[in-house]
C-alpha cells in the first residue's frame, strides 16, 4: 500500500474505533470476534494464561495487558484493581522455568482513574501503586504503558513517584512524540525499564512526527540513548530494520542478552519471535485480553492498514 493511502486508511480507522456505532455493530458479529482473536487470545483469565503458558514453554516471556481505558467511573477503575490483582495471584501461581522475569503485567493509566474529574491523578497513582505492591510480592513486573500525547506529562509524574518504592517499574516512551529523545536521556539511568514503541494513536503535526521516515529515524535516535544508558531497554518493534539495529546497538554497548530484550505484540510475527528466542535472545510477547477488547484491535488495524482488508471481508459477510 503507497504511503498516502496508508496515511487516509489509518485516519478512518482510527476515526471509527472513535465511533460508537461501528463498535457495536463490530462487537455484535461472530466472524469480527474470530478474526480479532489473531490479536486477543479471549476475554477471560483462563483464555489468557492458556495463551500465555504456550508462550512461555517456547521460551519466550510474557506481558499481559487486562484491556480498559478512558474510565470515568471510580467503580469500574477499582474492578480493574481487582481484575489485577486477581491475574497477578494466578501468575504467581505458575511454575515458570524461564530464566530472567518471565511474567509482566502492562497497566493503562486511564483504565485506573486517571481521568475522573476529581482527584483522578491521586486516585490512579494509588490504584497503581496497589497492583504494583502486589506484583512485587508474586515475583511479577510491571510497566505502565503510554496512551496519548496529552497524558503524557501524568503517566510519567505517576511513574516516577511509584519509583520511589518500585525502582523496577517500567514505561513507555513512543518514539513518533517530538519530546521523546529528552525523555529518554531522563529514563535512561540505573534500573529503569524502557518500552521503546513507534506509536500508535493519531496525533497532531505539532507534538509528533507525521511520516514513517521521520519516525523511524526518531526511533534509532532514541534506541541508542538507552542501549548506550544504564537502564533496561525493551525494543518493541515488528520492523526488521529496528530489530537489526537493536542487536547492532547493543553489541557495540557491550550488552549481554539479559540486559536488554525484544518486545512483540501476540499474533504478530510469531515465526520470528521464535527465531530469536531459540537464538538466545530474550522476547517478551504483549497479551492483551479482556471484553474491551475493540479500540486495541482498531489501533492494530491502524498500525497496519493491510489487515483493514480481511477485516471489512469479515463485516462484509456478516450475514
Amino acid at each position: 500500500m503507497a504511503a498516502p493511502t496508508a496515511a487516509v486508511a489509518r485516519s478512518v480507522i482510527m476515526a471509527a474505533a472513535r465511533s460508537d456505532r461501528v463498535k457495536r455493530t463490530a462487537e455484535k458479529i461472530t466472524v469480527t470476534r474470530n478474526v480479532v482473536h489473531r490479536f486477543v487470545p479471549g476475554e477471560s483469565f483462563d483464555d489468557v494464561l492458556g495463551a500465555g503458558a504456550g508462550l512461555l514453554a517456547s521460551g519466550r516471556m510474557i506481558s499481559i495487558d487486562y484491556l480498559g481505558e478512558d474510565t470515568t467511573d471510580e467503580s469500574a477503575a477499582d474492578a480493574t484493581v481487582q481484575a489485577y490483582l486477581r491475574l497477578i495471584g494466578m501468575l504467581g501461581d505458575q511454575e515458570v522455568t524461564t530464566q530472567g522475569h518471565p511474567l509482566e503485567v502492562s497497566l493503562k493509566l486511564s483504565a485506573l482513574g486517571r481521568a475522573l474529574p476529581r482527584h483522578g491523578e491521586k486516585i490512579a497513582l494509588e490504584n497503581a501503586h496497589r497492583i504494583t505492591s502486589a506484583a512485587a510480592q508474586a515475583g511479577v513486573w510491571v510497566t505502565v504503558d503510554a496512551e496519548d500525547h496529552t497524558t503524557t506529562d501524568a503517566t510519567l509524574r505517576i511513574v516516577r513517584e511509584l519509583r520511589a518504592d518500585f525502582p523496577d517499574l517500567g514505561t513507555v516512551l513512543q518514539s513518533y512524540l517530538h519530546r521523546t529523545e529528552d525523555d529518554c536521556a531522563e529514563f535512561s539511568g540505573p534500573g529503569s525499564r524502557i518500552r521503546l514503541c513507534k506509536g500508535a494513536y493519531a496525533e497532531p503535526v505539532d507534538v509528533a512526527f507525521q511520516s514513517k521516515a521521520d519516525v523511524d529515524e526518531s526511533y534509532l535516535r532514541c534506541l541508542r540513548i538507552l542501549m548506550g544508558g544504564k537502564g533496561y531497554p525493551m525494543v518493541a518493534s515488528h520492523d526488521p530494520a529496528m530489530i537489526e539495529a537493536a542487536e547492532a546497538l547493543s553489541e557495540a554497548a557491550g550488552r549481554r542478552s539479559d540486559e536488554w530484550e525484544h518486545q512483540m505484540l501476540y499474533g504478530i510475527r510469531d515465526g520470528e519471535q521464535v527465531r530469536l528466542a531459540q537464538a538466545g535472545r530474550q522476547v517478551r510477547v504483549y497479551v492483551p485480553f479482556g471484553s474491551q477488547w475493540y479500540g486495541y484491535f482498531m489501533r492494530r488495524l491502524a498500525e497496519r492498514p493491510a489487515n483493514l482488508t480481511f477485516f471489512l471481508r469479515a463485516l462484509v459477510s456478516r450475514g
